[in-house]
């Protein structure tokens, strides 16, 4: 794992979860230092004074205020939301999640996870050289609004293709949000704003 130490945010009302989860990942791993936070309003004050790359949350946290987690997940595509699951969530929240683990589930598991995510993300810090003509030509009409058969039709291409031009994007840039996708585009002067 990378010798940079990475901030992990697990947002959940209880603290013995926090001192559970967080104490246990310590346990096995000594890269990653981790903030306890109860909502989150406070990521954005957080995030000015941390790199957070992975933030563990409880879905029932942004269940009644789903659409104000989409704007803050937004507004950070670089961080990486994990749920964690304590019972049944409608699909609709967990799909605004990158993952999920359950509570249940072994240390071993998360801890892969996060190893994964940590490794992708250093691993894709050069991802504007990693991105394809083709797929950059596709995220250019992505962040322009375009659907995939719009998209399809303007590249002459399948759909099909679309699709996974679509998908080698999200993988590379390690970004799943179309919103997160733009930003993506302008920050790496891919399109510009007119």
């Amino acid at each position: 794992m990378d010798k940079e130490r990475k901030n992990i945010v697990i947002i959940e009302p209880s603290p013995i979860v926090f001192e559970g989860i967080s104490a246990s990942i310590a346990k096995r791993e000594n890269g990653y230092s981790f903030f306890w936070l109860e909502n989150i309003d406070e990521i954005s004050i957080l995030q000015q004074q941390k790199r957070i790359s992975i933030i563990l949350i409880n879905p029932a946290i942004i269940q009644n205020r789903l659409q104000e987690f989409v704007k803050v997940k937004n507004q950070f595509p670089e961080i990486y939301w994990i749920g964690i699951l304590y019972s049944f969530f409608d699909s609709h929240i967990l799909n605004t999640l990158n993952d999920t683990f359950s509570i249940t589930d072994s240390i071993s598991i998360v801890i892969k996870k996060i190893n994964k995510i940590c490794k992708d993300s250093t691993s894709k810090l050069n991802y504007n050289e990693d991105l394809s003509k083709r797929e950059i030509d596709v995220l250019k009409l992505l962040a322009k609004g375009f659907s995939n058969k719009e998209i399809a039709d303007k590249l002459n291409i399948s759909i099909h293709t679309v699709m996974s031009h679509r998908k080698n994007i999200m993988d590379k840039t390690g970004i799943r949000s179309l919103p997160g996708l733009t930003i993506f585009a302008v920050t790496k002067k891919i399109i510009t704003l007119e």
